[in-house]
């Protein structure tokens, strides 16, 4: 079942971190940006939060951000990876070499 606390989702640029904040805590999502390339380098979620579809959200929602500003993404965290090998509708905005 999914998590029903209530999320908020934001770009924190001087962290260079996606981030969803919920009443448990706050997940992240960091990033390097090189020009029109987002490299996705590590996801983090508190303990208390893991199992709940946390990351999974906020890798979605990152994801869609980095499309809506026409990013084109390089997968570096393993957690990022395996979410794009399962939504394959990420693809198009995945680097070359790394559309799986």
């Amino acid at each position: 079942m999914k998590n029903s606390n209530t999320t908020t989702f934001k770009v924190n640029e001087d962290e260079n971190q996606f981030e969803l904040h919920t009443k448990g805590g706050t997940a992240f999502l960091e990033f390097i940006r090189e020009g029109e390339k987002i490299y996705l380098t590590h996801t983090e979620t508190p303990e208390a939060l893991r199992g709940q579809g946390i990351a999974a959200d906020l890798v979605k929602q990152s994801l869609q951000c980095a499309k809506d500003n026409g990013l084109t993404v390089v997968p570096s965290c393993t957690f990022v990876a395996n979410y794009v090998n399962d939504h394959q509708e990420w693809n198009e905005i995945l680097s070359d070499g790394y559309r799986m």
